[in-house]
This record gives structure tokens, C-alpha cells and sequence, in this order.
């Protein structure tokens, strides 16, 4: 059994954990941890157990998947997923959870992805290939997002990967489009971004909310 030791947590990794199969289990297990986020890339566990800070990351992420969530149960478009939802694919060799992740109808109706149900009951994971996947960028997780989920999300033939990072003067959402060798990022037109999967144009703003803490808004055209 490994070992990571962090300055707020301690996390053991089973000596079994070698490869995706091994770590869904772990991840569906009671001896997976609770706190942090753990991933599977590309032939290592990866474990993020920094504080997600509440300005910059929780409440970016809430924003982008309410109106995301909006626009999909007013289009019928198919189901948008938030926080929490454990995502694998063989292709690319990876399992771990992102900020949030859309299924088109279309999708759930053909052989991009499957529902895995739980040992008791319901649905625990997502394998295969979501329309879009949303990463809000942190400090303990900048290289995770903009390096190492950049490519598997592409070789997991995700159509569109989101970023936001909201930690500079002014927060900052990316558009990936997948294409033939790599992502690309969509280019702002008068500071509107345009999604193929969602068939809108998105900017991500910042004022002062309550008590001058920051408010965000996902607005849609």
C-alpha cells in the first residue's frame, strides 16, 4: 500500500490500485477517501487534497452549471451533470470527477457513452465520451487541467472542454473544440465565446455581490 502524505491529509492506496479497473473499484469502494479529488491519469493516481476556496472555484462552477442546467431543461437538449459524478474512459485511461459534464440526447441514445449502475442501487459512473466537460482551474490543480486533462479529454473525443479560472483581475472561460490533432480554443468574438454543443454564445463576468464578495454570471446570446 502507498502512501501520499499531505500538510492536511493522509491517503493510502491500496496495493491493488494498477490500473482504470482496479481504481474504479477503489473509487466505488467504502475505503475510498472522502475528501479531495483523486484521479486515475493515464497509468498514475492523481490526488488533489487542497480547500476548494469558495470565491474562485465553488461558486464559479455553481454559476456555469445552474445556467448550463437552464438551458438544457428549456431546450430538452439531454442532462447536465454537476460536481461529483465519476467519469472514465478506457481510451484514454482515465477515471476521476469533473466540475461537470453534459450528455446530449443524442449521446445518451448511442454507444458514446453507458450508465454504470452502483452495486445497491441507481447509477455511479459515466464510461465513454460526454459532449462537454467543465474544469474550473485552481492553484493546486493548474497543471491537472490546462496540461494532463487538456489531452485525455481530447483522446477521450470530448467535443468541448470548458475552463474557467477566475483567480486574476478578471475571471477567464475557454471554449476547446475538439479537432483532429488536439484541442483548439474557440476565438472570442467581442468577448463572446461560441459553443457548438450548446448551439449559444458565452461570457463569464465578475461584480461585487453580497458584502463586496464576487458574483459571477454565465451570460448566454
Amino acid at each position: 500500500m502507498a502512501t501520499i502524505v499531505t500538510d492536511a491529509w493522509e491517503i493510502d492506496i491500496p496495493a491493488d490500485v494498477l490500473d482504470l479497473d482496479s481504481f474504479r473499484r477503489w473509487a466505488h469502494s467504502d475505503r475510498f477517501p472522502e475528501h479531495g479529488r483523486i484521479w486515475w491519469l493515464a497509468g498514475k493516481v492523481w490526488a488533489d487534497m487542497g480547500q476548494e476556496q469558495l470565491f474562485t472555484h465553488n461558486l464559479v462552477k455553481t454559476q456555469i452549471a445552474a445556467v448550463l442546467t437552464r438551458l438544457v431543461d428549456e431546450g430538452d437538449l439531454g442532462v447536465l451533470f454537476g460536481d461529483g459524478i465519476l467519469l472514465s474512459n478506457f481510451e484514454a485511461d482515465i477515471s476521476g470527477t469533473p466540475d461537470a459534464l453534459f450528455l446530449s440526447a443524442a449521446t445518451l441514445g448511442s454507444d458514446r457513452v453507458r450508465l454504470i449502475e452502483g452495486a445497491e442501487a441507481g447509477y455511479v459512473e459515466i464510461q465513454g465520451s460526454p459532449d462537454m466537460v467543465l474544469e474550473v482551474v485552481s492553484r493546486s490543480s493548474t497543471r491537472k487541467d490546462q496540461v494532463i486533462l487538456r489531452k485525455a479529454y481530447w483522446e477521450a473525443g470530448v467535443r468541448e472542454y470548458w475552463l474557467a479560472d477566475a483567480r486574476g483581475a478578471a475571471p477567464k472561460l475557454e471554449i476547446l473544440r475538439h479537432g483532429a490533432r488536439g484541442y483548439s480554443a474557440v476565438r472570442p468574438q467581442e468577448g463572446w465565446i461560441r459553443s457548438t454543443v450548446f448551439a449559444n454564445s458565452f461570457r463569464l463576468t465578475r461584480s461585487a455581490g453580497v458584502s463586496g464578495h464576487p458574483k459571477y454570471r454565465l451570460e448566454v446570446r
